[in-house]
């Protein structure tokens, strides 16, 4: 994270960096004297540089537990229609205003009312006689995925030039807006959310034996699956509006731990928020480095490199057979 700070259009050394930081949030050490160079650093790269790890941990981790709730290894905010639902809000804000119903919310909110609204159709569309079935889930999301995704086409046929390139740009992911005033409010969801669901760790480790044998364990599959969904849909709406959609962080983050250390979710949660917050500030640097001093959409990187990571994974380990 301090090397993502120190590099951009205008580099600046590690010590700086430190000197910095440590002295807006500390109070310790003279104020730096270039004035320039601390607005670039406080202002600007540090709180992308933070809000890029939040947002790829809290889809990594979501992705790992959506893939054991749906018992689905290509499960994330996507296949479910989160990230489709948050979208949608997010482009009627841009084009439209949002008219009467979304009157007064900016574009995260409406992003987050999006996903929110689309876990619940996928909750409510994926029971039958009271329980949640993994296969109805995923159908579930699947189509209201699709329905949202038309909606959302539609929707950009009526947006000029200029709103076509902003709803293009963020429907493809960046952290390039990121302010302070976003920090809080998404440290605290991802942390929270987090911690909650690394605590189902033993449940989901059980859930991964089968609906029957966690039955028979004491485990209140439907009841679980529900609480497990509602946190998903809380976290993956929280990131994805203030960076936009963003893919593949969901689906390849949690099999690379898998297939690091095992599929165990006290261990694996963490890692993998870890690996996931990693795993975006890099690609957040190498947006805004490949092509200077233009920036790069974060979809288009994190789908370039995962891509073919996955299937060289898939080819590598044969006990994905």
């Amino acid at each position: 994270m301090t090397v993502a700070i120190s590099i951009g259009a205008v580099n600046v050394p590690l010590a700086d960096v430190w000197s910095i930081v440590l002295h807006h949030v500390t109070g310790a050490g003279a104020a730096p004297s270039d004035r320039a160079l601390d607005q670039i650093v406080w202002n600007f790269r540090t709180p992308r540089v933070l809000l890029a790890a939040l947002v790829g941990a809290g889809l990594a981790v979501t992705g790992a537990v959506l893939q054991t709730v749906v018992s689905n290894p290509l499960a994330d905010p996507i296949v479910l229609g989160f990230s489709y639902g948050a979208t949608l809000g997010a482009v009627l804000v841009i084009t439209l205003g949002g008219g009467a119903a979304l009157a007064g919310l900016g574009v995260s909110a409406a992003a987050f009312v999006g996903a929110v609204a689309a876990g619940a159709l996928v909750f409510a569309l994926g029971r039958r006689q009271g329980r949640l079935a993994p296969t109805r889930l995923v159908l579930a999301g699947v189509a209201i995925g699709y329905v949202f995704l038309s909606a959302t086409s539609f929707v950009q046929l009526q947006a000029t030039p200029t709103e076509l390139r902003t709803v293009m740009f963020w429907m493809l992911g960046s952290v390039a807006g990121a302010r302070w005033d976003q920090i809080p409010t998404v440290t605290v969801v991802v942390l929270v959310t987090t911690v909650l669901l690394s605590l189902f760790g033993r449940r989901l480790n059980v859930l991964l034996a089968g609906d029957e044998s966690a039955t028979a364990l004491g485990v209140d599959v439907n009841r679980l699956r529900a609480v497990l969904l509602v946190l998903s849909a809380l976290l993956t709406g929280t990131v994805i509006a203030v960076a936009g959609s963003i893919g593949f962080v969901g689906l390849m983050i949690p099999h690379l731990v898998r297939l690091t250390i095992g599929a165990d979710h006290r261990r694996l949660l963490p890692l993998t928020a870890l690996l996931g917050a990693v795993y975006l500030v890099l690609v957040d640097l190498l947006s805004r480095t490949l092509n200077r001093p233009n920036e790069l959409p974060l979809g288009i990187l994190t789908a370039l490199l995962g891509a073919p990571f996955f299937l060289w994974l898939l080819r590598r380990n044969k006990g994905l057979d």
